[in-house]
């Protein structure tokens, strides 16, 4: 088929869950995604070229099967946004409330997507849920609604990402086939080689939370981030010196976030070693050691979600089993009806 030539093809393809009454009650879920549906291709926050950004992420939307309907300023340009703040919002808002679209695509992440949340139409938001699909900058909103909406998102590759193999498969199974997959584990880690590591083993029940952790850090304080007690947090983040992570990290610990977590996964830090020969600092690997570890809950550093090729799509604010000791994170059921 097309998506199978665009995207490199898809691979081999339950348990319930009852919530715990600490966490919000989902809403309706949003639809499964088939052949030929309509899906929103907004830009929340940096501005994306018309051509390499807009074109591209059509281009993969195509591929995927769907039919692109692209944001009125999803090719803006306002400074380094991709529009005010009213226009990016008026995109998302009125994504929600078309009748035609299934499902809202982020073209790009980069900065500015938390100064649009206090105006998005979260009344319409909620009373239509359709899955946001996104990452990087996109966190701020992934996060906004797991408090606001009641219903899961999915962290995985912008509309102009790669879209490789297992992001593309990962997505397939929680948006088209309201699967309940097992991501991560050794089998990725040997495809992608990228080797992830138990940090503390064991297993955990929780609410996925996460994204970015300069992201997640901006909102702290700022009443847009969900409950985090009882949750799998999973951060990823780029270009963050050694002592920026771990700032962020103790911003984390001061604020209680880590106390009350069920587990943790942490993803890739891409391109966050300081170069200076003479940096006698720590590695980002100690200081994940060093703020995870004491907490004596399952966690993972390592995972394959990130600012890198091939990562996995994940059901953000979803009920999921973390195993610390397989590395791995079970749904454990569909996001989409």
């Amino acid at each position: 088929m097309r998506r199978r030539t665009v995207l490199g093809g898809l691979g081999a393809l339950t348990a319930q869950f009852a919530a715990s009454p600490a966490w919000p009650r989902l809403h309706d879920k949003p639809p499964r995604l088939r052949e030929g549906d309509t899906v929103a291709l907004v830009s929340p926050a940096s501005a994306a070229d018309a051509e390499e950004g807009v074109g591209r992420a059509e281009y993969y939307i195509r591929g995927m099967g769907l039919v692109p309907k692209t944001g009125a300023n999803a090719a803006g340009s306002f400074g380094y946004l991709a529009g005010t703040d009213a226009q990016r919002a008026a995109d998302i808002n009125a994504a929600y409330a078309d009748p035609e679209v299934r499902a809202v695509f982020a073209v790009r992440g980069g900065w500015g997507g938390a100064r649009i949340l206090p105006l998005l139409d979260w009344d319409t938001i909620r009373a239509n849920p359709k899955l946001l699909i996104g990452f990087s900058d996109v966190t701020a909103l992934h996060l906004a609604f797991a408090k606001q909406a009641g219903f899961s998102t999915i962290h995985g590759p912008n509309g102009t990402g790669s879209w490789r193999k297992e992001s593309w498969e990962s997505l397939w199974r929680l948006a088209f086939a309201a699967d309940t997959p097992v991501l991560g584990g050794m089998d990725v880690e040997t495809v992608t080689e990228r080797p992830a590591r138990t940090v503390t083993g064991g297993r955990a029940t929780g609410r996925l939370l996460g994204g970015n952790l300069t992201v997640l850090s901006t909102l702290m304080g700022t009443g847009w981030l969900p409950d985090f007690t009882d949750a799998i947090l999973f951060l990823e983040d780029v270009n963050e010196a050694e002592y920026r992570v771990d700032r962020m990290f103790q911003q984390l610990r001061l604020a209680g976030v880590l106390d009350g977590l069920a587990g943790v996964v942490f993803g890739q830090c891409s391109r966050c070693a300081t170069q200076d020969p003479d940096y006698a600092g720590f590695t980002v690997d100690q200081l994940v050691d060093q703020y995870l570890g004491p907490l004596g809950i399952p966690a993972v550093t390592g995972f394959d979600t990130g600012h890198i090729a091939n990562q996995l799509s994940l059901p953000s604010g979803a009920a999921v089993e973390l195993d610390a000791d397989a590395r791995t994170i079970r749904l454990l059921e569909p996001i989409v009806a």
